[in-house]
This record gives C-alpha cells, sequence and structure tokens, in this order.
C-alpha cells in the first residue's frame, strides 16, 4: 500500500528558459522521463534526477508545427512521438553516445570492489549521454487529441474524428492507416446483432483513449462525454475488424486510464468521480464495479466542488489509483476504492492560522520507478512497508522477542534453530508485551537500507520480513541483502559478481532461518530456487539450488512448503528440509506437486498472490476433533481481484496412512476452482492451531476496498453434537473497519494498519509561499482496530447466536474485550434508537440478551448509558431491563462503583424519591464495607437530590467517562453546598479557606431542603456508629468517623447511656485485642527499675521523631521543658474547657451552628500530608468545638507549636514502646480513648485503659466514678465490668496480672465505694463535663497536652491527620505481633485517611 511521506522534492533545470514545461512522461522502464514545454523537449534520468538532453525548436519550425502538447515513448525506449498543436506528430531518435561516453559517473573509494568490471554498470549505473535527432514529420491535418504507443505501432486520435495507426518507423508504404470512428459498430453489448455502427457518432471524437492489454481492447472516452470499449476482433487493427460496447447512461466523461493487472478502466466524469467499469465475460458489457468520490462525510465543504476529474494515474503495480481535479488537489484510492489520502482537506487545504491554501494544480503526473515517491507490505502478521531508502516495522524493541504476541505459537515450527530468536518466550508475558507494543505507540522501527547495495541496485523491488518479525530480507535490480533487528547488522553478498549475477524475479520469503529466493541466474541463463542460510556468510557457496523449468512470477511459503506461480500459469509445490549432514545447515528441496491453471488464467499477469492455507470447507469438523491443524488444504489465488480457491480433492479412494511408505510423499489431487469473493485486495490466513480460538485462527480475512473487510469465518457444532445438515460449514461475514487493513492478529482479533498524518510548517510567511508551505509534512503512522464486536453482531444479526457465544467466550480473556462490548450495544443502540423508520426485527434486545451471558453485563450496560446521549436511554433500558432492577443486581453482586453509575442514571429517569430510596441503600452498603470514597461521593449525591427536588423534569445528565470511583463528576456543574469533610479529604490541603455555598433557588426553601436532607444523611450516619459500636468493632468506628468527618464525639455524649456501654468488659477487650493486632500482655522475666525506663525511652523517642518525616513541631521544641510551663498550659486548657459547657450541650442538634459559625481556640499537631509516623502523643493532641456542616474554618500552620513531655508523661511512653502493639494501632486507640474521654463514656475509657495498660487512666476514670454526676449503674457496669476482667485474667490471660496489681488501690476504693451507694443526683451535663475536663487536665498524665493554642481559630470539623502514615515508610513490627500480621492489617486498612474534628 502506498503512503505519503516526507515532503515533495523539487527539481530545478539548469537551463534557462521562460516557458513553463507542462507535461511529463516516463519510459516504459521509467528510466528516463521526458519533459515537455511549448517549445521544447527534454529528457531526464530518474536517479539521480539529472538533465540529460534537451531539444528546442527554431523559431520557424515552431510556426509551421504549432506548440508541443504530448509525448509518447517508443517501448524500447529508442524513439520519441510528439504532438503538436497543428496536427503534426515529430518523431525523435532517441541516440546513445556510444561506448565509453556518459554524463554522470558514480566515483566510488579506491579499493573498492565496485569497479567498471560489474555486468551492466555502464546502462545500469551511469546517466548516459543521448542525443535527440528528429526525423520526418508526419502531418495528421486536425489537432491531435490522444497519443498511445501500441508495441510497434503509434496510436493518434484527431478532433475529425478518425483513429490513425502510424508505424513507428513510419515511412514504409503500410506505415499509416486511418480508421474513421463513424464505422466502428457499438451497442450494449456483444451479443447484441453487429448490425452496422449503432449510434449516431458524426461530428464525435474520441477525447482521451487507453490500451489495456489483459482486456486486448481500447478504453475511450468520446467528445460528448460518453464512455466506451473497443476491441479488435483479430490481431490487425483495421476498420472491420473492430467492436464497440458503450456504458450505459454515462456522458460526462473527461478522462481514462487502464488498470492491467485487475482488468479494470477507470473513467473521470465532469462531476468530479471516478468510475471503475470491468467487462462482463459472458457478454462482453461494461459493467460498473465501483465509484471513487470524496464523501460528504469527511470533506463536507470540498466534495462537490471539485470540478471534474483531470487526470488519473495507475501506480505501477496497479494497486493504487492517483486523481486530480481541474480545481487542483490530489487524491489516492486503492484499487476497489478503500480510500487512503487526499490534500483537499485538513492541513493540506488550511494553514495553521486557519486560512484556506489554494489547492496544487496539477497539470501532468506519473509515478517513478516502483511506485516510489509515493510507497508497499508483506506478511499475514507483521506490517513492512518499504520506502526507497529504508524499511518500517510495526515492531516494538526488537531486544524483546515478542514484536507480536503472535510471535510466541511460531516458536515450536523452529525446533533446531540454535539463535536466541527463536527460545520459547514465557506464554503470560508475550501477550501483555505484545499488545502493548502493538497498541501502545505509533511510530515505527525504522530500518535504513544499506547504502552500498542500494547504490548499485535501486530500486529496490522486493522486501519480506519472517514471522517473528525479527529478519528482513530486500531485493533490487540485482541481488539482495538480509538484515537481522538482533544483531543490527546488514549482510550483503561477499562477491560481487554474484550478487550481479542474479535478479529476483518471483521475490523473497523466509522459511525457519533461511531466505527462499526466486531469482534468474545469468550465468547459466536459467529460472532458479535458492535457499540461503541466515547465519552463514552470503554466498553461493552455501546456498541450495533448484532448476525450475519457467519463469517464476509469485512465491510463497507455509510451514515446510514453497508455493511458485510460473509465467505458464501453473502452480508448483515443493517441500523443504532441513539437512544437517554437512558442516554448514543446508535445505533440500524436493517437487511435490504442479497444477496446470492454464484453463482458468487467461494472462498469468492478472494473479495478485498465490497462497496455500489450511482452510477448506468439507464437512466432519467439530470442535472436538479439529481438523490436523496447519495441513496444506487447499490453494488462495487472487486473480484480478477474484478470490478462487482449489480445495484437495478427497473424493477419490482414500489411500491410508500405514500404507504408505514415510518417503512416498503421494499428494492429492485438487478440485476444480470455486470463487469466493470478488474485489479482494489482499488475504490473510494462518498455518498456526489454537483449540481455544479455532473460530479466529481457522478462518480466512479479506480485505475488500471500500466494501471494507471480509471473514470467512468457521461454524463448529456445540460441543459433540451432530452437526445440522442445513447448517453449512462456513460463513462470509462483511464488516467495516476505518483504517486500510495491513495486517492481521488472529488470536487478538486485531486489525493492524497505517495512516497519513500531516505536520504544519510556517517557516517562511513571504510573499510566495515556498513547496514547503504549500504541503505539510507528511508522516505514516501505525493505527490498529479491534474487530471483534463486528464479527459477532454479524452472526447475531443471522441468528448464529450459539457460534458468538462461543467466540466471544473464546476472546473473554483479552484486555479489551469488555470495550469489545460496550462498542456492540452502542453501535446497534445509535443505529435503531435514531431510526426513521420502525425497525421490524430491532437487534438490540438479541445483544442485550447475549451480553447477559458475560459477567461484565452490567458495567457494559451502564457505561454504554454513560456514554450516549439521555434521548436514547429509554430505548436502551426497554430492552435490557428495567434500571431499578440493574441496580438492585449490582448490589447483589457486591459491585457497588456499578451500581454508583446506575445511580446516576436512575436519578435522571425517576423521580427525586425513588433515587434517594435507592441511594440510601447504596449509601448503608458502601458504609457497611468501608468505601469511603463512595460514602462521600454518596453524601454529595443526597445533599444533590435535596436541593434539586424542586426542580420539576430532570435534567439531561452530562455523558462523562464514568471515574474509577464510580463517577460522580457531573456534580461539577452544581451549587451545592458539599460535605466540608469530605472535600477537605479530597484536596489534600490543608492551609485552606472555605466558604459556604447555597443551592440556588429560593432561599428559604433550599435551606429547609437542605436541612432535612442533612438530617436524613445524619440519621443514617448515626445508625451506622450505632451499629459498629453494638458490634464492637472500634477500629471501623474510628476510620469511619475520620473518612466522613462524623461528629464522634458529640454523637457518643448523646449515646453515653444507651449504645455507648459496655455489655461484657471480657469479650470487648478480646475483640479489641483481635481488632487492632493487640498482643496480649505475657509476664515479663523481670520488673524493670524507673530510671533505666526513663533512658530507653528518652532514646526511643527521639529515634522515633527523627524517623518521622514532618516532627518539625516537635523537633523545635526542647524535650526537656521545666514542668511549670506544662502546668501552665494545662491551666489554659482547662479554662478553655470550661466555657464549653453549652456547646456540648448543643452539639447533639448538628445544625445549631449552621448559621452562627463561633471559633475556639483549638490546637491541632502534625497536620501535613507528609507525615510518615506520628509521635505517639500526635493523635491526642485535640479537642472538638463545633459541627460538621460548619462555614468558614482554616488549618493551623503545622510549625505554629512545640511540644515539651514531663518526666510522667516520659515514663508512660517507655511503658506504652514496651507494650510491642503496633505503632499505629497504638496512635489509633489513644485517639479513641481521647475521644470516648472527652464524651464520659467511662467504661470505654476503662477497656481501653486495659488493653494499653495505662494505670492512670485506670485510676482517672475510677477517680470520675466518685463524682456525683456518674449515674449509678455506670459505677454498677464498671465494678462488675472489672471484676468479669480479674477472674477471666486469673484462669486465662496471666500476662495482665500485673497491671491489674498496680492498680490494686483503686480498684480496693472502688469496691469499698460500693458498700455505702449514694443516691445520685440527676445527670447534669455542663458541670459533669467541666468536671470532667478538670480532672483529666490534672491528672496530667493521661495524653499529652498541647500548650496554649495562640489564639488560633477552629470551628468543628477539622480533619485530623490521618491514622495510616501517609507514605511507605517501613514500620517495625512488633515482636509479640508477628510480621505477616502486621502486612495483612496494612492491607486491611488501605485507606486510613483519618479526619477528625
Amino acid at each position: 500500500m502506498y503512503f505519503l511521506t516526507g515532503w515533495p522534492r523539487r527539481l530545478l533545470c539548469p537551463l534557462r528558459s521562460e516557458e513553463e514545461p507542462f507535461h511529463i512522461q516516463p519510459s516504459s522502464q521509467r528510466l528516463y522521463f521526458a519533459v515537455l514545454s511549448e517549445t521544447q523537449l527534454s529528457i531526464w534520468f530518474s536517479r539521480p534526477s539529472v538533465l540529460i538532453v534537451s531539444y528546442i525548436e527554431s523559431a520557424k519550425a515552431a510556426a509551421q508545427f504549432g506548440s508541443y502538447q504530448k509525448a509518447e515513448w517508443k517501448p524500447d525506449d529508442s524513439m520519441i512521438a510528439v504532438a503538436t498543436a497543428k496536427g503534426y506528430i515529430l518523431l525523435f531518435d532517441v541516440l546513445g553516445g556510444g561506448e565509453d561516453k556518459s554524463l554522470y559517473e558514480p566515483v566510488y573509494p579506491k579499493g573498492s570492489p565496485r569497479v567498471k568490471v560489474t555486468p551492466g554498470y555502464k546502462e545500469e549505473q551511469c546517466a548516459p549521454a543521448l542525443s535527440l535527432e528528429m526525423k520526418k514529420p508526419v502531418d495528421l491535418e486536425a489537432p491531435i487529441t490522444s497519443l498511445r504507443s501500441l508495441q510497434e505501432d503509434l496510436l493518434v486520435c484527431t478532433t475529425d474524428g478518425y483513429l490513425h495507426v502510424l508505424h513507428w518507423d513510419g515511412l514504409g508504404s503500410n506505415g499509416r492507416k486511418s480508421i474513421c470512428l463513424t464505422t466502428i459498430p457499438f451497442s450494449l453489448d456483444l451479443q447484441s446483432a453487429r448490425g452496422g455502427p449503432s449510434l449516431d457518432l458524426e461530428e464525435v471524437h474520441i477525447r482521451c483513449m487507453e490500451y489495456c492489454v489483459t482486456l486486448d481492447g481500447f478504453a475511450v472516452v468520446l467528445s460528448d462525454g460518453r464512455l466506451g470499449f473497443i476491441t479488435p476482433l483479430s490481431n490487425t487493427i483495421t476498420a472491420d475488424q473492430l467492436q464497440g460496447v458503450w456504458a450505459a447512461d454515462v456522458n460526462d466523461g473527461t478522462c481514462v486510464a487502464v488498470n492491467n493487472k485487475y482488468r479494470l478502466m477507470a473513467f473521470g466524469c465532469a462531476g468530479g468521480s471516478v468510475l471503475v467499469y470491468m467487462i462482463d465475460t459472458t457478454t462482453g458489457s461494461m459493467q460498473l464495479s465501483h465509484k471513487l468520490e470524496l464523501t460528504p462525510k469527511h470533506y463536507p465543504d470540498i466534495y462537490n466542488k471539485t470540478g471534474p476529474v483531470k487526470l488519473i494515474c495507475w501506480s505501477p503495480d496497479y494497486s493504487v489509483v492517483m486523481v486530480t481535479w481541474e480545481c487542483g488537489g490530489l487524491s489516492l484510492w486503492s484499487v476497489f476504492g478503500a480510500h487512503l489520502i487526499c490534500t483537499l482537506g485538513e492541513d493540506f487545504a488550511y494553514r495553521s492560522d486557519g486560512t484556506k491554501k489554494d489547492p496544487v494544480k496539477i497539470s501532468s503526473m506519473t509515478w517513478g520507478a516502483e511506485g516510489y515517491h509515493l510507497w508497499k507490505q508483506h506478511n499475514q502478521e507483521q506490517v513492512l512497508l518499504h520506502g526507497e531508502d529504508r524499511l518500517y516495522l510495526t515492531c516494538g524493541d526488537p531486544s524483546q522477542v515478542q514484536s507480536t504476541s503472535d510471535t510466541q505459537p511460531h516458536t515450536h515450527m523452529h525446533p533446531h534453530d540454535g539463535s536466541p530468536l527463536h527460545h520459547p518466550p514465557d506464554p503470560d508475558s508475550s501477550l501483555s508485551q505484545g499488545l502493548s507494543t502493538l497498541l501502545g505507540h505509533k511510530h515505527w522501527h525504522v530500518v535504513q537500507i544499506h547504502s552500498t547495495y542500494l547504490e548499485s541496485n535501486w530500486p529496490i523491488r522486493f522486501a519480506a520480513i519472517d514471522t517473528a518479525g525479527q529478519c528482513m530480507a530486500v531485493a533490487g535490480r540485482r541481488g539482495f541483502a538480509h538484515y537481522s533487528l538482533f544483531t543490527r547488522k546488514w549482510k550483503l553478498f561477499g562477491n560481487i559478481t554474484q550478487e550481479q549475477n542474479m535478479t529476483v524475479t518471483g521475490g523473497l520469503a523466509w522459511w525457519k532461518d533461511f531466505v527462499v529466493v526466486a531469482c534468474y541466474n545469468f550465468i547459466d541463463q536459467q529460472e532458479q530456487l535458492r535457499l540461503y542460510q541466515r547465519s552463514s556468510n552470503l554466498d553461493n557457496t552455501y546456498a541450495s539450488v533448484t532448476k525450475l523449468h519457467s519463469d517464476t512470477l509469485l512465491l510463497n511459503v507455509f510451514r515446510d512448503l514453497v508455493i511458485l506461480f510460473r509465467a505458464d500459469c501453473s502452480i508448483c509445490l515443493y517441500s523443504i528440509e532441513r539437512r544437517n549432514d554437512s558442516p554448514y545447515p543446508t535445505a533440500s528441496v524436493e517437487l511435490l506437486q504442479e497444477v496446470s491453471m492454464s484453463r482458468y488464467i487467461p494472462h498469468p499477469a492478472l494473479v495478485v498472490s498465490v497462497t496455500l492455507t489450511s482452510v477448506r470447507t468439507e464437512t466432519g469438523i467439530t470442535l472436538k476433533a479439529p481438523q490436523q491443524a496447519g495441513m496444506a488444504e487447499s490453494i488462495m489465488l487472487n486473480l484480478a481481484g477474484q478470490l478462487i480457491m482449489l480445495q484437495r480433492d478427497r473424493s477419490g479412494p482414500q489411500v491410508r496412512e500405514k500404507e504408505t511408505p514415510a518417503n512416498n510423499k503421494k499428494l492429492l489431487p485438487f478440485c476444480p476452482p470455486v470463487v469466493l469473493a470478488q474485489c479482494v485486495e489482499n488475504v490473510w490466513t494462518t498455518c498456526r492451531s489454537n483449540r481455544k480460538k479455532r473460530h479466529l485462527l481457522e478462518a480466512l480475512w479479506l480485505s475488500c476496498g471500500e466494501a471494507g473487510m471480509k471473514v470467512w469465518l468457521p461454524l463448529f457444532p456445540r460441543d459433540h453434537r451432530k452437526p445440522h445438515s442445513f447448517l453449512s460449514r462456513r460463513i462470509m461475514l462483511p464488516f467495516h473497519i476505518n483504517i486500510y487493513p495491513l495486517a492481521v492478529l488472529f488470536e487478538d482479533a486485531l486489525v493492524l494498519g497505517a495512516t497519513n498524518e500531516t505536520v504544519l510548517y510556517d517557516g517562511m510567511q513571504g510573499s510566495s509561499e515556498p513547496l514547503e508551505a504549500l504541503f505539510p509534512y507528511c508522516t505514516v503512522e501505525r493505527t490498529s482496530q479491534i474487530y471483534l464486536h463486528h464479527i459477532l453482531r454479524q452472526l447475531l444479526v443471522r441468528n448464529l447466536g450459539e457460534q458468538a457465544l462461543m467466540l466471544a467466550q473464546s476472546c473473554a480473556s483479552l484486555p479489551y474485550f469488555p470495550h469489545v462490548m460496550e462498542l456492540m450495544v452502542h453501535v446497534v443502540l445509535e443505529e435503531e434508537a435514531t431510526s426513521r423508520e420502525p425497525i421490524p426485527d430491532p437487534l438490540l434486545p438479541t445483544v442485550a440478551k447475549f451480553i447477559t451471558e458475560f459477567p461484565l453485563f452490567l458495567q457494559t450496560i451502564v457505561h454504554c448509558a454513560r456514554k450516549t446521549e439521555y434521548a436514547l436511554w429509554n430505548y436502551l433500558f426497554a430492552a435490557v431491563g428495567n434500571p431499578k432492577d440493574l441496580f438492585e443486581e449490582c448490589l447483589m453482586a457486591q459491585d457497588l462503583d456499578t451500581a454508583a453509575s446506575y445511580l446516576i442514571i436512575l436519578q435522571n429517569m425517576e423521580a427525586p424519591a425513588v433515587s434517594r430510596q435507592h441511594a440510601t441503600l447504596l449509601f448503608n452498603t458502601a458504609l457497611e464495607q468501608g468505601k469511603w470514597d463512595l460514602c462521600r461521593h454518596m453524601i454529595r449525591f443526597l445533599k444533590a437530590i435535596g436541593s434539586g427536588e424542586m426542580e420539576s423534569p430532570p435534567p439531561t445528565p452530562t455523558t462523562q467517562e464514568p471515574s474509577s470511583t464510580g463517577g460522580f463528576e457531573f456534580f461539577r456543574n452544581r451549587s451545592i453546598s458539599l460535605s466540608q469533610s469530605a472535600d477537605a479529604i479530597a484536596t489534600g490541603k490543608f492551609n485552606l479557606q472555605k466558604t459556604f455555598s447555597m443551592p440556588s433557588g429560593p432561599c428559604v426553601k433550599g435551606r429547609e431542603a437542605e436541612c432535612a436532607e442533612n438530617m436524613y444523611i445524619d440519621m443514617m450516619l448515626w445508625r451506622h456508629a450505632r451499629h459498629l459500636l453494638e458490634q464492637v468493632r472500634l477500629r471501623d468506628l474510628g476510620c469511619f468517623s475520620a473518612q466522613l468527618g462524623f461528629e464522634l464525639i458529640g454523637w457518643l455524649c448523646r449515646e453515653r447511656n444507651r449504645v455507648a456501654r459496655v455489655e461484657d468488659f471480657v469479650s470487648a477487650l478480646k475483640k479489641l485485642h483481635k481488632d487492632f493486632l493487640w498482643p496480649f500482655p505475657v509476664i515479663p522475666g523481670g520488673s524493670i527499675s524507673s530510671p533505666l525506663k526513663n533512658g530507653r525511652c528518652r532514646t526511643v523517642l527521639s529515634t522515633r521523631l527523627l524517623k518521622s518525616q514532618s516532627a518539625d513541631s516537635l523537633l523545635n521544641s526542647d524535650m526537656d521543658t521545666a514542668p511549670p510551663q506544662a502546668a501552665s498550659a494545662n491551666h489554659t486548657w482547662l479554662d478553655g474547657l470550661g466555657q464549653r459547657p453549652k456547646d456540648m450541650d448543643t452539639a447533639s442538634s448538628a445544625h445549631s451552628s449552621q448559621h452562627s459559625p463561633q471559633t475556639h481556640d483549638a490546637f491541632l499537631s502534625l497536620l501535613t500530608n507528609k507525615v510518615e509516623e506520628y509521635s505517639v502523643g500526635s493523635a491526642t493532641d485535640l479537642t472538638e468545638t463545633s459541627s460538621v456542616v460548619d462555614g468558614d474554618w482554616m488549618m493551623v500552620d503545622e510549625n505554629s507549636s512545640s511540644l515539651s513531655l514531663s518526666q510522667a508523661e516520659l515514663e508512660h511512653i517507655s511503658m506504652e514502646l514496651a507494650n510491642k502493639g503496633p505503632h499505629k494501632s497504638q496512635v489509633q486507640l489513644r485517639y479513641l480513648l481521647h475521644v470516648f474521654m472527652e464524651a464520659g463514656c467511662l467504661e470505654w475509657c476503662v477497656v481501653i485503659g486495659l488493653i494499653l495498660r495505662d494505670a492512670n487512666v485506670i485510676k482517672q476514670v475510677l477517680g470520675f466514678l466518685d463524682s456525683p454526676e456518674v449515674p449509678q449503674d455506670t459505677v454498677q457496669s464498671v465494678r462488675n465490668g472489672l471484676l468479669a476482667v480479674d477472674t477471666w485474667v486469673s484462669t486465662d490471660c496471666l500476662g495482665y496480672k500485673p497491671f491489674l496489681n498496680l492498680i490494686q488501690p483503686q480498684l480496693q476504693d472502688l469496691m469499698d465505694s460500693a458498700a455505702e451507694q449514694v443516691q445520685p443526683e440527676a445527670f447534669q451535663p455542663s458541670s459533669q463535663s467541666s468536671k470532667l475536663g478538670g480532672s483529666e487536665g490534672l491528672g496530667g498524665t493521661a495524653v499529652p497536652r498541647p500548650e496554649d493554642s495562640r489564639g488560633v481559630t477552629a470551628p468543628l470539623g477539622l480533619a485530623l491527620p490521618s491514622l495510616e502514615p501517609a507514605g511507605n515508610f517501613p514500620r517495625p513490627p512488633s515482636e509479640d505481633c508477628p510480621p505477616e500480621q502486621t502486612e495483612e492489617q496494612g492491607d486491611e486498612e488501605g485507606a486510613y485517611d483519618c479526619t477528625l474534628s
């Protein structure tokens, strides 16, 4: 296939001339090209592009003949004919300059083997010195419209309606014949009666004509715009031996070009389209094959403004056609109409500032040698494009063996290959690596062709790549060379004579590590098939040579077979076998079979490709017993776009394997050919087999131009059932893709292609635009496309759901399988829901039913819906089911993120009450599962529903991709109050100020709705907290409070005498040990004296603090601050507490301070993002002041404070460290202790004090029990609980005994006080909390106290430092808690970004 690359090049004529050249005509081999201007004929050499000779007409002759108009070469390049304006044909002899005369010669460095002795050196390497001599002019007495060379004749059409046949030597008696157009009979087909001229051809002449060798006739455009085809009925062209046919209903033809390989005629029309005709072989009539035209979809501005078609030009290999119009521009199509590039749109037509460029107007165009200066490819699964001097490969990094994932199964075909390339790779890695290199980037691996080979053998005619994509071979005019990506080296013939004595005729291919070459040997003057080993030197001594009897046109390799197509229209099969009996590896070649095709092939040049395949149609293929994989079952022959299949004939007497001697390889004959498809450009098939993906691997893939692609898919009976008699064995399915296919990856269900990309250049904005500014810089980029959804859909349309299911299940492991499913739903939905007519048999219900077979069903539907406009939702959900039911299915399947996406759909399709109900369900489930991100989104969602209830019609959703969090992005567009705690976490920045924004709408109503909504959410949060506390899940409770900014202390105050009681101290203690991975204490070997304890604490604490990255605030302070300072700090804190009873009361109403935020002194330590590990005390340096939904708030600067620890506190901390619980659990427990202490939940304080083995806490709490405000049943509960613990310790857990002994005096007091019961007073929250605060403050050792907070204000709802260390700082696992446990624990609380009021 051809692609533009780089910028166009400009050739400057060395001769000064006023005249503009306007016509270019290449010689038959394209070694030279002739350029015409009005009175000048120049001949240029093609490589290097240099002017050889120029003939300038004298003024007198110019006046006689008129200006030059057209030129034509004689087939052997010895003459040129030029047509002039006044009806003359000027014939020029092109004379060589003798033996030694050449204008330009290559100069080689001294000692180079490239000397003048190499054969063909003069003709090929040097630009010869030519001269032009005019012979006698021929006067045709009428202006000339067309000039064409035909073997020894020159055909000239003139405006007087005559067709002149001139002999090139033109001066003899029979040198000239004239045929009048009116004498040629025309009809619509050749079967019509031949009764003289059937049309009125008076005053009509031939405007344009081309001869087609393979159709043996002339395609003509007449002056009135009609199109015709004239066939000579005998070998000579005479008036009575010509017969013409018309193309019906066309009368605006402008020009014509014929395609000899595909037997097509392309006619340009005045309307701007190109009509491509073929000749019906049975009737001889002209049949329209396809049209080439710009579509309004891709070229809306220009598609109908191009003007008439001016020129059409087929490439030298006839695979693409270039078209230009009167208004300018170039467009490239493949032979059967796939559009490749057009310069009338995009960067070609517009400058970077958006202004329109004038399209380049083209007066003449032609293709260079081998079609370069425009571009090709090979192999089934690799894409290899070769440019004039380089190769482009799709492989990724060549150091990976996988260039595509398909290379992996090939490794089994190289059992003897010792090269490092073919060691079987790890099968798991192959897929991932392969796909990433195929899909991941758009760049090519570019290999520069060796300059030494290129300079003497340009142009490159063939290129081949091996199956692994690691080795390439190229062949030019003589010899060949090969390259390995592994060594990054080229191998050239060591002996130049050997290289120059062969030319590759039929092509190149790789077989294992051999290059297979079909070539012509000049010395022996015969065709040969040669195999060269890759690792040996490139030399004929290492080659195995087989003589061939006829010229080879095409060559291909299948497994261990070589298939050749020869010039006598026969096909030969050879087997190759590796032989290791000689010192170097060789291969032996043996002829197996010859098949003559001359009955079916009218002309050998019509065969585009020939391949062996393992495809077959006969019955008896079941999934249970696959056919013998990779047997050569059939030959696929592309004959001028018709795909012909020859299968092995198994109908004759079958010879059983055993009876045949091993060496006698008698192959079955082939059946008569069958036509499989028309308009085929490329064929792909593979010889590999894979039991899991038989549909894809045993299929045949075709590329058919504008008709897209087709796949001939095998159909298998399910399991081992008897196949249906009516079910055919294979089915041809068409599908469209957006790229031009260059290779098919069978297992990966991918098509690889390439596309032209353009880069604008604005270097010079001068008055005259340079060529670079007219054309953008062109690059070729890799593309790939998934096709699986097309095939599944086609199977479903044909009621082959079972086959579709088997195919889909075999591909379900592909990484883009979910995308395939989405695409299928999306395409069908768009088509059916937007159709204007009712669809009699809609496909969407079938597709929906099909997708329910896969676990991805729920995601697929919701993702598809979210990417589709709201108007189509009703149609979609009518087919797939009610979104409410789908939402409930998601909940049952525990797929909460998908359920969240369904919620957005429900919100738009249902009443707010329904979506609130479902949101509540999801919110509760998310709370239960600890999906905090989702919970935060749900809080915002519920608030949004509340504020949005006044809007009657549901708004159209913004269709954004669902994000990993379940996708609630569309709330960005709403003006609603968001939960600040959730936002604080989302932003992750702490020095913030927030303002409160009300929802739009009537102010009062909005506030009422918001209050109700907040209340509703709070009720759910309280219910969840109650549930956690009832189940003694303190750790989950802390996490819940921190993640969602839940006001834990205020809530506990209200629940102090209800759910926040401890029923069973022992089971609570055990549960805490389990939850926090806290080891049960063991009896220590000896007791540690106090001074040592302090010393140890000093070092431990300081290293701890140094480890903590952001402990600036701690490190700034002096560790041994004098106690008086601490005392004063405690004193101010107490005063602060004294002012709080009123707030503690009001905190029970969540919104008391909603509109009048109050500020209090508070101190937050270490509130930074980069905290790695907290000091033990940091979690407790917190005070609660106001409610979650408050207004403006600020964070404390992290360095605003320093910390001082008293001796007693250090003692306490050293005791903690000796407890050996995980550090993080310690921080969490301390924090919870602080919370319960603040809320006055004394029973919980006792339990946590026990697990922390902190005597001061126990003493403090037992001290509070004397207070008259503490209810009597609390005192009773603590007493009973401690007794139960004492009993349990004595029997089951002696490790606690020393600690209980330590607090024995307090316990004794408690027991004693129980004797003299006092009637408790009514509980007074205000005095209680002040008392609590006071005693706690005076205790002084329960928690490290903050200093004065320096007047920093902080209403309630602040974010607490996350309980999870932010970085991956390695925490030393405690000795009592094995490392596995710590690991596990780390995994469980993955998202411990705690916030706390």
